[in-house]
């Protein structure tokens, strides 16, 4: 496996669409205000999050079970800042939709800006073959509420390349994720 470089994301987003929409430079400000960074990075890209949120509410009581998800433990908001509550989290979906190639693999770590706040942010790689919005976790670890930017940088995605294609890709084998359009609650 090797790590691919800033070359190569800015080839594959031209060519075959691997992010959209793409920003080919890493930008920090906008309208003469600074912005956490986003866009192409040296070994990856850095993602945006959007305007539309789930926030973890337990104003139901009710269990957590990956199997049979209740959506009501959740409050939908839209805006440009996000404030989630102290030892809670939030789903969010990303700006850019991505097509994944078959012989890359993802990963996605949280930028240290959010980090360095207690504020972590949670991804899943991403497959060979898979493509859709990403949905973004944001856990607030701390006592205090906590802030979450749209259309600002969150997370970096580092893209490996297999010197093999893999026998079988997310698209092959029907995963449950695929093509998703907005932020998207667990599915078993």
């Amino acid at each position: 496996m090797t790590i691919k470089s800033d070359r190569w994301i800015r080839k594959m987003a031209d060519e075959y669409g691997l992010i959209e929409p793409f920003e080919p430079g890493q930008v920090r400000e906008i309208d003469g205000k600074r912005v956490i960074s986003y866009g192409t990075s040296s070994y990856g890209y850095d993602i945006r999050c959007a305007r539309q949120f789930k926030i973890f509410t337990n104003i139901n009581s009710a269990m957590v079970d990956p199997k049979e998800f209740d959506d009501s433990s959740f409050v939908d908001f839209e805006g440009d800042l996000c404030i989630i509550p102290p030892n809670s989290f939030a789903l969010a979906r990303t700006v850019e939709y991505f097509r994944i190639p078959r012989n890359i693999l993802t990963i996605c770590l949280g930028k240290s800006t959010y980090a360095r706040c207690g504020i972590i942010v949670n991804v899943t790689p991403f497959e060979p073959e898979w493509e859709g919005y990403v949905t973004l976790e944001f856990s607030n670890t701390t006592p205090l509420p906590a802030r979450i930017y749209a259309n600002e940088g969150v997370a970096q995605v580092v893209f490996f390349e297999s010197d093999e294609e893999c026998e079988t890709s997310y698209r092959d084998r029907g995963g449950k994720y695929q093509g998703q359009k907005g932020v998207t609650l667990p599915r078993a």
